[in-house]
């Protein structure tokens, strides 16, 4: 499932691409990847500007020049392509934006989807997110507070979205391999310096991916050199069987809470 790297890293490229281009075509594959009928739907959004693209958590968002925008959530599968027609790749795509001769194609939203809501519908579907990990204001002491009286596993915390927004099953690994901490501990039985280098991880590794353009395998567009850049600079997550790159110990695959989960039992305590 993409997380915070890969949303900002798609904000990043997409703002280049149609901030200030007007949608004039939406194709509709599938509908249960929007929130409303077809018709109303493409009513709705044929013709407007695409004014700003912001990211919340591992949410997208296209905000439209009439005040309403598209919330993006591609969950697990879900990828995005833009080009013209002799570029769309050879997948089933779920709802497609078009501007002018190039469009947006979104594709594997079997459980993502891409719905119309106004910013009051927003505010209440993002409500209950936590913190942004990357905002210039989450100190350490926004960080202490966000893990105040919770008892979990630093793993199952650091995925919870209401605790701290966008981190998901892959960049936690990352996160605690980089802070030297085993994921089964529990947040409230580490000492400060411990939290300080949790905290300082949390922060190094997603600059880190989403300087080096995440993990998506795919490209958003023809000739792009960023997207995915991070799948070869992965420190431990997927790397099972391999030399940790600390200590040369291999790495192992457990599972938590029903997730995969990556880790080096030698340098990680």
């Amino acid at each position: 499932m993409p997380e915070l790297p890969e949303m900002e890293t798609y904000k990043l490229l997409l703002q280049q691409k149609i901030v200030g281009q007007s949608i004039t075509d939406v194709v509709i594959n599938r509908e249960k990847s929007i929130n409303m009928p077809t018709d109303d739907f493409s009513r709705s959004v044929v013709n407007q500007k695409i004014e700003a693209i912001d990211r919340r958590a591992k949410y997208l968002i296209f905000k439209l020049q009439n005040g309403s925008c598209l919330l993006l959530h591609l969950m697990l599968g879900g990828w995005m392509f833009y080009g013209k027609d002799e570029d769309k790749p050879d997948r089933t795509v779920q709802v497609q934006l078009t501007f002018g001769d190039h469009h947006l194609y979104f594709i594997g939203l079997r459980l993502g989807y891409l719905h119309l809501l106004s910013l009051e519908m927003l505010d209440k579907e993002l409500q209950n997110m936590g913190p942004e990990p990357l905002d210039p204001n989450f100190s350490l002491d926004t960080f202490k507070s966000a893990m105040k009286g919770r008892r979990s596993g630093l793993k199952t915390t650091l995925i919870n979205q209401e605790c701290i927004a966008g981190i998901g099953n892959r960049y936690s690994d990352e996160i605690l391999w980089h802070a030297q901490l085993l994921p089964e501990s529990k947040i409230h039985q580490l000492d400060h310096d411990q939290i300080v280098r949790l905290y300082d991880s949390i922060r190094f590794i997603l600059q880190l991916a989403i300087q080096n353009g995440g993990y998506m395998s795919e490209s958003l567009f023809q000739g792009d050199k960023k997207t995915g850049g991070y799948i070869n600079v992965m420190y431990v997550h997927g790397r099972e069987g391999k030399p940790c790159k600390r200590c040369d110990s291999s790495i192992v695959k457990v599972e938590i809470s029903s997730r995969k989960t990556y880790l080096c039992k030698n340098c990680q305590h």
